[in-house]
Parts: C-alpha cells; sequence; structure tokens
C-alpha cells in the first residue's frame, strides 16, 4: 500500500458513445507526497483534464482509484479544491462574498462568524485582493479574477489544491505575476498541488516534478522528470540556468521528439505489423 498523501492507482477510463467505446486513460500510477507540486503536461486530448476531474471526483474511473490522505475518493469534496483556467466566480457577488461563500459552506459550525471573516480577509490579503472586497467580478480585471478563484480555493483549506490551466487566459505579464504569487502562497502554507499545464516554462519553473503524458487513445504516463531546482525560485536568475534549461530540454524533447516517433504507429491493430515493418524497413 503506497504511502503517498495523494495515490492514483491503474487508473483507466472509457467513454461510450453511440455504441462506440473510447479509452481515454489507460494505467495511470502516481503517488504525490503532501507539499509537492506536480504538473502535468502533454498534447491536446492527452486526458489530463480527466486525470484531473478523476481525482476531484467530478468522474469516476473506469478502473482502478484515487485515495487522498488516506481515504479513496468516490465523490467532490473540500479537501480537493479546483480552479479552473475560467475563474467561475458567481456574477452576482462581489469579492468578498465569493470566497465567504466557501467558507461559510465549509466551516459554519466549526468557526464562528468572525473567525469566518477574519478566515476570508485573511485569503484576500493573501492573493492581493483586499482592496476590492465589494467589488463585482464584472468591475475588475481577468487576472484578479483569477486571484479570487485561488483565495475561493485556499480559503478552503483543501488537502490537494487542483489548478486546470489556471494562467491559460491571461496575458503574458498577468501570467507571470500570478505565477510568482503561487509560489510564494506553496511555500509558506506548502499545498499538495496537482497542476495542468500547456507551458513548458512554467511546469519548469513551478514544479518539483512534471508528469509528461502521451497522447491518445489509451493515454499514460509517458516520463516522469524531477525538477530539483533549489526554491526560491526567480524567473530571471533561472534563464541562464544550466538545470533550468536541462529540464526544460527534457519536456520539449519529450513532448516533440517522441511523440512524433510514436505517433506513425498509433492505429487499428490490424495494421500496426505492417507499420512496424515499413519503420524498419
Amino acid at each position: 500500500m503506497s504511502n503517498a498523501y495523494l495515490s492514483i492507482s491503474r487508473v483507466g477510463m472509457s467513454f461510450t458513445r453511440g455504441g462506440t467505446t473510447s479509452e481515454v486513460l489507460r494505467g495511470i500510477d502516481l503517488d504525490v507526497q503532501r507539499g509537492e507540486f506536480v504538473s502535468l503536461i502533454g498534447h491536446s486530448g492527452c486526458g489530463k483534464s480527466t486525470v484531473l476531474n478523476i481525482v476531484a471526483g467530478l468522474l469516476q474511473p473506469s478502473i482502478g482509484g484515487v485515495i487522498v490522505d488516506g481515504r479513496e475518493v468516490g465523490a467532490p469534496g473540500p479537501d480537493r479544491a479546483l480552479v479552473f483556467q475560467n475563474h467561475s466566480l458567481l456574477p452576482w457577488l462581489t469579492v468578498y462574498q465569493n470566497v465567504a461563500l466557501a467558507v461559510d459552506k465549509v466551516f459554519r459550525g466549526k468557526l464562528g462568524a468572525g473567525e469566518r471573516r477574519d478566515w476570508v480577509l485573511q485569503n484576500l490579503e493573501m492573493v492581493n485582493m483586499r482592496h476590492a472586497l465589494q467589488r463585482l467580478p464584472s468591475e475588475i480585471s481577468g487576472g484578479m479574477k483569477q486571484r479570487v478563484g485561488i483565495a475561493r480555493a485556499l480559503a478552503m483549506k483543501p488537502k490537494v489544491l487542483l489548478l486546470d490551466e489556471p494562467f491559460g487566459a491571461l496575458d503574458a505579464l498577468t501570467r507571470a505575476h500570478l505565477q510568482d504569487e503561487v509560489m510564494r502562497i506553496q511555500a509558506e502554507r506548502r499545498n499538495t498541488v496537482m497542476m495542468i499545464t500547456h507551458d513548458v516554462d512554467e511546469a519548469v519553473l513551478l514544479s518539483d516534478r512534471i508528469v509528461m503524458m502521451t497522447n491518445g487513445p489509451a493515454a499514460t504516463i509517458g516520463q516522469v522528470l524531477d525538477v530539483q531546482l533549489p526554491r526560491p525560485r526567480e524567473r530571471i536568475a533561472l534563464a541562464g540556468n544550466a538545470d533550468y534549461n536541462r529540464c526544460r530540454q527534457e519536456v520539449l524533447s519529450f513532448l516533440y521528439e517522441k511523440q512524433r516517433k510514436v505517433e506513425p504507429l498509433r492505429g487499428a491493430p490490424a495494421d500496426l505489423a505492417q507499420r512496424s515493418a515499413a519503420l524498419r524497413a
């Protein structure tokens, strides 16, 4: 039995539509330690979001399972907070109310009203959004909305923070600022984080490990890279760092070179032998 804080064990996922079954994931095995920051990267359609949704409890795997802190995941719960690429704020609630809604749901009966209010303010302060408590989502920028979404997730005190391309819709400068914020927060609170990204530099900058997924169908984990860069990390200083560039090159090599070699072998089982013979000729 794994001693990992988050354990994904032999997870497979298939979807059936119109009598046709498609295997999306096969044999996903991954252990994540408490306080670790892990990124999932791969080409579009390789099942990264499916993995994240299974950990979140939004999808039930066809085979295998997920254990968080010794308990099997069977449904969504506040121990796993999910931040989407879209901030998903309720547009009729203020910044404060959006975070307070989650805090009240999780901690009502455990914390008094004053304690809950202080906790909401503390989390908004952490993402530098205390100045905008009474603003509606329509009155703040995209980057600010995403800060509030992160504050709402952190305020639930989740055991695992799940990030689904949280910076993908932002401009480059805002994206960089939020990456720095997430690194700072993770260093302070030691959250266990699993993040999906398509950005190689983002993965290397933020992660302790990068999980590289093969192309679908039947996608699986192709390679796991340890990012042994000291923390705290400064993006400008890392630009000329040999270890940073080695990690970056290794991920790029997997995504572009190795996947191009595998791609010709994909197809119906009946023609795999012919394709393999052609490659050897």
